[in-house]
């Protein structure tokens, strides 16, 4: 009876509780999205259960959790449906896996291998090494991901709340069914879960054995270059003349160097292929910029072969001069691309250059650079062996020696007459013949290893910083090219100066040139990742002094950034310089936005500080002491500085001096051409800058002429003879000062006598100027025409009167002159 009353009265109390809703909601009401009615539906049979199921009233929530563990496992299932992200790395580990073993079994073989074949092999293990980094994290990010997922699987089994059994026979009926269809969805998506967790784990143990080997081997062939390069420095074999048999195998060793270098150069090609699309790009950005100046300077200017004149090699060569800047720098796109592969561009490279040298270089120094040709080339096949042999040992003897005696005989023509040539050239030279010199003693002492290095680095970097030099010719030549284009007004090359752009980004380009030389030497000397791990180790190591940490590459990380920061200030500044000399109007915006540029630079270098304490890794707290020392600092030896600091500020924000203002303090007059952070400078007439600290305008008197406008009163002083027609004379000055239109006519002028005394009538005109910096012009005409309307009006200018007495001693008679009487 209890059942069939709850049965009636659940319809008649979900109606009572709609009808009061809606007379509660009769107002307008935004529209429930679907969730939110199915929740709000859910808490209504919630409380209703609630009000008329004395012992059941965790139903809901019972119903919910159904719900829940429905939602988890139809997405774990969908995840699991779409597949794992492991089916690339399954069939690219296998050959991996061969690779390994095969570098193992190379690496304990060859025992006469040369220090380029080892560092071939390790290079290789550095690649595979990156990869398998690349799938331990993958694969850790998937595993970690089906670990979560069978968490949320094993909760179903553990919950004790689903044990529960509804005592109403309809609501357990209706729980039974969900809590089956929600077991069998578990069953499936545990068994697909556990099989693709397997799965995963067995991927990974392949993965780590793979890198536990490749670790393992690296440090086998790190030690043998240990080994070989002791081994090298005391000598592999005996003096040059002493045969060693043991090295008596150039065939095999020529033809597994062929087999090697064919094999790396085949992999290199097709699995580097997106830095090879981007090595095109640069060639493509780099010929249609330079083709594009180049073709620019022909149409649009009248003579365009004095233009060329600077730029001879892009004007000739345009093709040939983008491949050299390509292939300069090209190979130092990639991550240890294989000795092939750096030759064969090396070797293009210097073809390019003797191409363009051949009518731009001095004879001798052209020759000198065609032989060097046919010993790079020798030298590049020799560097490629893989296995020591006597052959290689007396063809590096030779080519040595050839090297020394034409490094020699180029050394002593250039000392002749060393301003044909490019600067530094015999210093080059001389260090050239002298590792040639070095290498030919390391070869007859049985250091051959050793020698070879040192002669393949002598003639390999001594091209090298030909091509740069060559490089940066053509860069800088595809920027003159640039400038010389004829743009319009507004042009942004317009704002530019070529001469100071020219000398900043040689010197930029200087710089680089010479990183990518010393980055050269070093691998050419094989230490280039000893010089990388060493530097990072010192760099990042960390170090402790009175309890606090710190490491030197947070230093220079501080230090680069503030660099970076005051270069972007100075760019800032030298713009804003530029459009000062540029713009003639003197209006108070401009002006205004000018002198915005000290904030703009104090912005800059503010943000660049925060960002450099932030990429240093500084602890914050620590600063607040350096700034609480500094302001003890300030206290005592600094205040000068930060007044002017300050006052930098203020000049900033308020504003009471401009850029392009003219000033008076101090007696110093000028125009204000830069207010920087300390100090400020104004240009004199004369010609001179005046640096006056930013303290000193604040403090001190200053005169603005031109603070809101640039106008100013000038004032005359005209003087005429005595007895002169006063009205007439006023009347002639106002004439001649109020009918110009180089005269502001509000005010208007006004004349005064000033003065009358016994020899002249003193008048003062007043008149005002519309620009200040065209006073001296205005007044020096005005005064013409004054001086010329006079002359006409016949008004005479003063003369001073000089009275002459004569007094003649007594009995002298007077002797009368007669004037028409020659003398």
């Amino acid at each position: 009876m209890q059942k069939i009353f709850k049965l009636i009265t659940l319809p008649i109390v979900f109606a009572v509780l709609t009808q009061i809703g809606f007379a509660q909601n009769t107002g307008p009401k935004k529209p429930m999205s679907k969730r939110d009615a199915e929740r709000r539906a859910m808490h209504l049979r919630d409380s209703v259960f609630k009000s008329f199921n004395r012992s059941d009233t965790s139903i809901s929530s019972l119903l919910q959790r159904v719900e829940h563990y429905t939602t988890i496992y139809n997405q774990i299932n969908n995840t699991l449906g779409e597949g794992l992200d492991t089916a690339d790395i399954s069939a690219q580990l296998p050959p991996v896996i061969r690779r390994i073993d095969k570098i193992t079994l190379l690496g304990n073989t060859h025992k006469s291998s040369t220090l380029r074949y080892l560092f071939v092999l390790r290079d290789n293990l550095d690649h595979l090494q990156n990869s398998l980094d690349g799938w331990q994290s993958d694969m850790s990010a998937i595993s970690t991901k089906l670990v979560l997922n069978q968490n949320d699987l094993l909760k179903f089994n553990k919950d004790s709340l689903l044990k529960i059994v509804p005592a109403d026979s309809a609501v357990r009926a209706t729980f039974f069914v969900q809590l089956k269809a929600v077991k069998r969805l578990w069953h499936r998506v545990d068994s697909a879960n556990r099989k693709a967790l397997l799965k995963v784990n067995l991927l990974q143990d392949k993965i780590s054995v793979s890198y536990t080997k490749i670790l393992d081997e690296s440090d086998h062939i790190d030690g043998k270059i240990k080994s070989f390069a002791l081994k090298a420095l005391s000598g592999e074999s005996t003096y040059i003349w002493d045969i060693d048999t043991q090295y008596n195998n150039f065939t095999p060793a020529l033809n597994s160097t062929i087999k090697l270098n064919q094999i790396l150069f085949s992999y290199f090609i097709k699995n580097e292929l997106p830095t090879h699309i981007i090595a095109v790009l640069f060639f493509v950005v780099i010929f249609s910029w330079l083709l594009y100046s180049r073709s620019k300077v022909i149409h649009n200017n009248e003579d365009p072969k004095a233009i060329f004149v600077e730029a001879k090699y892009i004007y000739r060569h345009p093709i040939i001069s983008s491949l050299v800047v390509v292939t300069a720098i090209t190979p130092y796109f990639y991550d240890h691309p294989p000795a092939v592969f750096l030759e064969t561009l090396f070797l293009v490279s210097i073809a390019l250059t003797l191409i363009l040298l051949r009518s731009n270089f001095p004879k001798t120094a052209y020759r000198f650079l065609v032989l060097l040709l046919g010993l790079s080339i020798a030298y590049c096949i020799s560097n490629l062996f893989i296995e020591l042999s006597n052959v290689d040992r007396y063809i590096i003897f030779g080519l040595s020696i050839v090297s020394a005696v034409a490094g020699y005989r180029f050394y002593k023509k250039v000392n002749k007459v060393p301003d044909d040539y490019l600067p530094n050239t015999s210093l080059v030279t001389k260090v050239f013949v002298g590792m040639q010199l070095l290498s030919i003693l390391l070869n007859i002492s049985g250091r051959f290893s050793l020698a070879k290095i040192i002669s393949i680095t002598a003639i390999f970097n001594l091209w090298l910083l030909v091509i740069l030099y060559l490089v940066i010719k053509v860069i800088i030549e595809g920027f003159y090219l640039h400038f010389q284009v004829k743009k319009g007004g507004n042009s942004f090359l317009n704002w530019l100066d070529y001469t100071l752009v020219e000398k900043k980004f040689k010197t930029t380009l200087t710089v680089i040139a010479a990183l990518l030389w010393l980055f050269f030497l070093m691998q050419n000397l094989s230490i280039d990742d000893w010089a990388v791990d060493y530097i990072n180790d010192f760099l990042w190591q960390k170090q402790a002094i009175a309890g606090s940490e710190f490491t030197f590459g947070g230093f220079v990380v501080f230090i680069f950034v503030i660099w970076v920061s005051s270069i972007v200030s100075k760019v800032i500044s030298y713009f804003y310089d530029v459009s000062a000399q540029r713009v003639t109007d003197l209006s108070v915006e401009k002006k205004k936005n000018r002198t915005s540029a000290l904030l703009i630079r104090m912005g800059v270098f503010s943000a660049g500080f925060l960002l450099a304490v932030a990429a240093s890794g500084f602890p914050l707290d620590k600063l607040t002491i350096i700034i609480s020392a500094f302001g003890v600092g300030i206290g005592f030896g600094l205040q000068n500085i930060v007044n002017n600091l300050v006052s930098g500020l203020i000049l900033a924000f308020e504003k009471p001096i401009t850029i392009g203002d003219i000033i008076e303090v101090d007696g110093v007059s000028g125009t204000m051409r830069e207010i920087g952070i300390r100090s400020s400078k104004i240009a004199t007439g004369d010609g001179a800058e005046v640096i006056i600290p930013n303290g000193d305008l604040i403090s001190h008197h200053v005169i603005n002429w031109t603070l809101s406008n640039t106008n100013r009163q000038v004032a005359l002083i005209i003087n005429t003879a005595y007895g002169v027609d006063i009205n007439k004379v006023q009347s002639l000055l106002k004439d001649q000062l109020g009918n110009r239109s180089d005269i502001m006519t509000s005010p208007a002028p006004s004349v005064f006598v000033n003065n009358v005394s016994a020899n002249a009538v003193e008048f003062k005109a007043f008149f005002w100027a519309a620009d200040i910096t065209k006073v001296s012009e205005l007044k020096s005409r005005i005064l013409a025409d004054i001086f010329a309307e006079f002359k006409k009006q016949g008004i005479e200018m003063p003369s001073p009167q000089k009275d002459f007495y004569l007094h003649f001693p007594d009995k002298n008679a007077v002797v009368k002159i007669d004037k028409k009487k020659d003398s």
